[in-house]
C-alpha cells in the first residue's frame, strides 16, 4: 500500500513498491489555478528535466536513486527507495563528528560541477548518507545540465546559507565542504568568485 511521505510545492512523494522492490513515487500534481493544457505542459517539462538531470548525474558516477519508471501521463517518476540517514538530521545529531560527511558533500558537488551539472537546491535535506557510506543526492527538480558558472555559484551559496543557519553548530563544516570542493573542482577560483558576487548581489538588493 502506498504511503505519502512528503508534500512539496509542486509534487507529492509516496513510498511504494515496484516489481517487488521498495520504491518512491514522485508525482507532480495538477494545479487548478493554471489552464489545463498549460499545466500539463509545465508538469511534463519539469518531469522530463528532472529525469534528464538525474540520469546525467548518475552516468557521471554521482549516486542518485535509480529510476525505475516514468509515467508522463501522470507526470510521475518511480525510483529507488534510498535507505540511510538524511544528512540534515545527521549533522544536527552529531555536529562534532561530521567532517567526513562534509568533505564528501564537497567532493560530490565538485564531481557534478566538473560535468556541468547543477542541482538547484543543494541543501543537506536533499542528501542521504547510505548504509554503505556513500552519499546519495536526491530531488533534482531544479537541476540543470550544461550549466554555467552562475548555476554552480548558486549551488554553493545555497549550501553556505544552510550551514550558517541550520547547521551553525557544525564548527568548520562549510570550510571542510569547500576545502574538498576546491581540491576536486577544476577552475574552482572562478566559481568561488561567482559565489562572492552572488552573495554581494543579495546583500545590496
Amino acid at each position: 500500500m502506498d504511503v505519502q511521505i512528503a508534500v512539496g510545492a509542486e509534487a507529492v512523494v509516496t513510498a511504494s513498491e515496484f516489481l517487488g522492490r521498495k520504491a518512491v513515487v514522485k508525482t507532480r500534481v495538477p494545479k487548478g489555478y493554471r489552464h489545463g493544457d498549460l499545466d500539463l505542459r509545465i508538469r511534463s517539462s519539469r518531469t522530463r528535466n528532472e529525469v534528464r538531470v538525474m540520469r546525467s548525474a548518475r552516468s557521471e558516477n554521482v549516486r542518485t536513486p535509480v529510476i525505475y519508471d516514468v509515467d508522463m501521463s501522470e507526470c510521475s517518476i518511480t525510483m529507488e527507495f534510498i535507505e540511510g540517514s538524511r544528512v540534515k538530521e545527521l549533522l544536527d545529531g552529531a555536529p562534532s563528528s561530521s567532517e567526513g560527511v562534509c568533505r564528501m558533500i564537497g567532493e560530490v558537488l565538485a564531481e557534478m560541477h566538473n560535468r556541468g551539472i547543477s542541482h538547484g537546491d543543494f541543501t543537506t535535506s536533499n542528501m542521504i548518507l547510505m548504509k554503505d557510506g556513500k552519499l546519495c543526492i536526491i530531488d533534482f527538480s531544479l537541476g540543470g545540465i550544461n550549466v554555467g558558472i552562475e548555476e554552480m555559484g548558486v549551488d554553493i551559496r545555497l549550501l553556505q546559507r544552510a550551514f550558517s543557519s541550520a547547521h551553525s553548530a557544525v564548527e568548520g563544516g562549510f570550510e571542510a565542504v569547500m576545502d574538498a570542493y576546491v581540491n576536486k573542482k577544476t577552475d574552482a577560483g572562478t566559481v568561488m568568485s561567482k559565489v562572492e558576487e552572488i552573495r554581494n548581489r543579495a546583500r545590496y538588493t
